[in-house]
């Protein structure tokens, strides 16, 4: 009986977890379409940004954080200061933060999950004094997985938006346009951080930074394996005297090749989970299924067993 209620509470646990985890993904998918469309309610009336609720939470949450940053400075278990400042750059500096608040925010959510885990605790929850230890350690770690994530999503939208706007450009480069001028004509087109990768390297070259020096600092902000092929054909382009429309044709068809060699890899690997699914789930369900109407009958069908003593 024990053991029965130990599995009911793991399973309860787990999809409640798998419950707050789909909860929040509709709320990221919903905080973004509503953004989209406030955006597009911006263009049309020349209304400004009024702060929402979680705007105001977050400045809450925030002003603790920069209480708290000293001491996280302190407590940098797989947390140091280089890393932290890397992967805010990488991600494009999600909400603002910078290394200071950072490191303060992941010790307001260590602290956050300590207050939740005692009040679980003192309520008598099932696993109570287990929680009480998990939820800091949880809330501490969220903060660094949550950026982290954000430095690989970014990161894969560079690459995936990437070869659409190389056509782009190839395209606008043949018909005469200048380089400088195709960027700035092509970018606006292109959410996320492709637009404002190369909108801060036209402000760059508007101010006067010599050129390559501008594209090595695109490659210090971005790890994306398509984007630096790029970038470092764009320089050796430049030192070699290529033209800048051939480089991009040919680095576009050649991201292409590349894009397609990634998809068959990801179909690849995506047949051993279907078959680990299988085995483990599927195929013990379909067992217990037919085992029980098996059992069910031998019990209970004609020439049962109950019939056969009666």
């Amino acid at each position: 009986m024990d053991g029965l209620i130990f599995v009911t509470l793991v399973f309860f646990y787990l999809f409640l977890i798998m419950g707050l985890i789909s909860f929040y993904r509709y709320l990221e998918q919903r905080r973004e379409l509503k953004q989209h469309v406030h955006e597009i309610a911006e263009l049309e009336t020349g209304l400004k940004n009024v702060a929402t609720r979680k705007e105001k939470v977050l400045s809450k949450v925030f002003k603790f954080s920069d209480d708290l940053s000293a001491l996280g400075h302190r407590i940098n278990f797989f947390s140091e200061t280089i890393d932290v400042e890397k992967w805010l750059m990488l991600s494009g500096y999600p909400l603002g933060l910078s290394v200071d608040r950072f490191q303060g925010l992941k010790i307001f959510s260590l602290l956050f999950g300590a207050v939740v885990g005692i009040f679980l605790f003192v309520l008598g929850f099932p696993f109570g004094s287990l929680l009480l230890l998990i939820l800091p350690i949880l809330g501490y770690f969220s903060v660094i997985y949550w950026l982290r994530s954000k430095v690989k999503k970014r990161q894969e939208d560079l690459s995936r938006n990437l070869p659409d706007f190389m056509d782009t450009v190839s395209v606008t480069l043949q018909a005469g346009v200048g380089l400088d001028n195709a960027l700035r004509q092509i970018s606006p087109y292109f959410k996320g951080p492709i637009q404002e990768e190369f909108n801060r390297f036209n402000q760059k070259i508007s101010l006067g930074v010599p050129r390559e020096q501008a594209y090595n600092e695109l490659l210090e902000r971005n790890d994306s394996y398509e984007f630096q092929k790029l970038i470092k054909g764009l320089i050796q382009g430049a030192q070699l005297g290529v033209p800048v429309s051939k480089t991009f044709k040919v680095q576009s068809e050649e991201m292409r090749k590349i894009k397609k060699e990634q998809i068959k890899e990801q179909a690849s690997k995506a047949s051993p989970k279907v078959t680990l699914i299988t085995t483990f789930v599927v195929l013990p369900t379909a067992m217990i299924l037919i085992g029980g109407l098996m059992v069910l009958n031998l019990l209970f069908g004609d020439h049962g067993v109950f019939d056969a003593l009666l």
